[in-house]
Order: C-alpha cells, then structure tokens, then sequence
C-alpha cells in the first residue's frame, strides 16, 4: 500500500509537473498568441511542448494503477483511477495528432468531468465539497471555451485557464491519494 502511495504521489506530481509546461510559451519564442491562439497551438510550435505533454501523458497513464490500489473497493473509486489514465492517453493522441487537438481536448475535458464526479461519490465530506467545486469549475471553463470560440475572442487566455483548472484538480486528486487514510479494504495494524 505505502508503495502504490509512493508510486501515485510522483507519477501524479510528474503528470501535474510536465502538463504545466505550457507555460514555458512566456519565457520562448513560439509564435503562438496567448491571448487568441489555444493553447493546443503549442503543439505545432517547438519541440518542447510535444515532449512534456507526452511525459505528462505517460505519467497520467501510469499514475491510474497505483491510484486503483488505494482507492476503496467501489466503481465509483474504480472509475477514478480509471479516468486519470484515460486522459494520459488523450494526452498521447494529442502529441501525435496535434491537428485533432481541439477535439482531444474537449474528450479530455469529458473524461476530466466523468472522474470528477466520480470523486463526489465516494470522497468524504470535506473533499466532496472541493470536488463539486471543481466540477463547476471545470463546466464553467468548458462552457467559457466554447463561448469564446464562438465568438471569436480570448479563446487562448480562457484555453488557458482550463489547463490551470485542469492541473490543480489532477494535483487535488493526488494530494488526496497521498495522504488519505487507508482503504476499508485494506488490512490493518503492523
């Protein structure tokens, strides 16, 4: 147990870690306007933007089994741990398909929202409370990004504070997986 604690804690900080890199476009020139383009237009930019949303996707992807260990026996937690690694590997197809991007986003956004309620139903009171917040949160950023493209303004700032919205609930979840008590499930005692 304290293994798959360990293992879920540095993959998920990884994951948080390298999906936040992003924000390496204010220190490097990449031709990609912060306030028009979305942030997926890094993609086509340099290198770098490929190569940490692809370790952020590995270690989304990777962080899922561990998390499944610690979660309680339940579909609900299952579908959590489940979740994480899904949006590793929309991650994946983002860096190899830069042109779907926008469509893998939006996918990533659903599987973000389907693992966020899935937290509201097993996580316990305090952290429920957080979830649904984020769960907000997370429809209100979608449904801002939807609206910006339609109207043809911000798209790139508001694509951007999804990625922030996004980073700080996986960086929650981890939190929460790092220093939660131990599963019903698991033995107790030394």
């Amino acid at each position: 147990m304290r293994t798959a604690r360990i293992a879920s804690a540095l993959l998920m900080g990884l994951a948080v870690l390298a999906y936040s890199g992003w924000l390496l476009e204010f220190f490097l020139p990449t031709g990609v306007s912060p306030v028009h383009d979305p942030v997926e237009a890094l993609l086509t930019g340099p290198p770098v933007f490929r190569v940490l949303l692809a370790v952020s996707g590995v270690a989304f992807a990777l962080a899922g089994p561990p998390l499944h260990r610690l979660g309680p026996v339940q579909w609900t937690a299952r579908l959590s741990s489940i979740s994480v690694s899904v949006f590793g590997l929309l991650a994946l197809l983002q860096v190899a398909y830069p042109e779907q991007s926008g469509v893998l986003s939006s996918l990533a956004t659903v599987v973000l929202a389907v693992g966020v309620v899935s937290l509201i139903l097993w996580w316990p009171p305090g952290w429920r409370a957080l979830a649904v917040t984020g769960l907000v949160v997370v429809l209100v950023t979608w449904g801002a990004l939807l609206l910006a493209r339609q109207l043809d303004t911000a798209e790139g700032v508001v694509s951007r504070v999804q990625q922030v919205v996004r980073a700080v609930l996986y960086g929650v979840g981890g939190a929460y997986a790092f220093i939660k008590p131990a599963p019903r499930h698991a033995p107790r005692g030394g």
